[in-house]
């Protein structure tokens, strides 16, 4: 099948979001689709208004229209609310061809944590932006009812996977750090909410692993706790694996694909009961849910780092890819 992907999350930016459709793309690839990402690299940018690190298109409502009729797709999928998703939509519109798109970050509650804009406003927009799509995908069943809750329609969910390759128990290796190591990685910005996990008195160490705006001011406040920038690969890896425990403090997430690299590692998750984890962890023992992360850390270091793996496999990124697809491929 011949998809075109429009996003406004794509090289060189190192976001969740652009990580995720990086590893779909590929295996659609593998699977024999022929996949062609028009994303912020192919044209002119300029910085966002809310975060400055993410550079939109700014050109491309006057020059993308050659690049989606030299493709000849057989479907379209708008993945981002930005520039270019708006520049694909309108595409779409004016020429008549139906298109899916995807609901992949809580945008209103990011815009009201930088700006102060009312999320409900922002939430009519995103209505609006999503009502002529054939169908809006979704990575979990709890943003589903959050999205239904709020007018939008035709919603699908659309799980998302793992590389239990590269993600592995067997990467685990010696730290020389008090035990038990707890263990973030992820985007360092405010709404990510790390001091909730910052601020907790904890036995042994706290490690960092991620890079973002407040990464210098979050290193001045907290000395004592270990800042490692951003790893990739086995690196990562290595220090998913090698850890005791993974806290993700965040709230405002759709998914929380870290959370699944740190099952996958065979690391235990403690979070928030909130959209994102309860759909990963739910009732497997994975990991520990409560609205005290203090306790749900102490829970989740009684977790068997077995048991972490085996739900783990359980997120394929090849029934991902053929879940996608088939959303594209059905008739509205």
């Amino acid at each position: 099948m011949r998809i075109l992907i429009a996003t406004d999350l794509w090289l060189p930016l190192r976001h969740g979001v652009e990580q995720m459709l990086h590893r779909l793309v590929a295996e659609l690839r593998a699977q024999g689709d022929v996949i062609e990402v028009l994303g912020p690299d192919r044209f002119q940018t300029a910085p966002s208004a809310f975060t400055p690190d993410l550079h939109l298109a700014s050109n491309a409502k006057a020059t993308i229209a050659p690049m989606i009729h030299d493709f000849a797709p057989e479907a379209i999928h708008i993945a981002t609310e930005g520039t270019l998703g708006l520049a694909a939509r309108g595409w779409c519109l004016k020429t008549q061809r139906p298109f899916t798109s995807s609901y992949l970050t809580k945008f209103p509650e990011f815009a009201q944590m930088g700006s102060g804009q009312s999320p409900d406003l922002i939430y009519a927009k995103l209505r609006q932006f999503h009502l002529p799509a054939a169908r809006l995908l979704v990575p979990t069943a709890s943003i589903a009812e959050e999205l239904q809750a709020r007018g939008f329609t035709h919603l699908h969910v659309w799980p998302l996977g793992v590389d239990t390759d590269l993600f592995h128990p067997r990467q685990r290796a010696p730290l020389d750090l008090p035990r038990p190591v707890h263990l973030y990685v992820g985007r360092i910005s405010a709404e990510k909410n790390l001091t909730a996990f910052l601020d907790l008195a904890l036995p042994g160490s706290k490690v960092v692993v991620g890079d973002g705006p407040l990464l210098r001011e979050l290193r001045q406040r907290y000395p004592g706790v270990v800042f490692r920038g951003r790893l990739e690969g086995k690196n990562l890896a290595q220090i998913y694996a090698s850890a005791d425990v993974f806290v993700f403090p965040g709230r405002v997430d759709t998914f929380g694909l870290v959370i699944l690299e740190a099952l996958a590692s065979g690391l235990p998750v403690a979070a928030y009961p909130v959209p994102g984890p309860k759909d990963i962890i739910a009732d497997s023992g994975a990991g520990a849910l409560d609205e005290d992360l203090g306790r749900a850390i102490q829970a989740a270091l009684d977790v068997s780092r077995e048991r972490a793996r085996a739900h783990a496999v359980t997120f394929s990124w090849a029934e991902s890819a053929r879940r996608f697809r088939s959303l594209l491929e059905a008739r509205p």
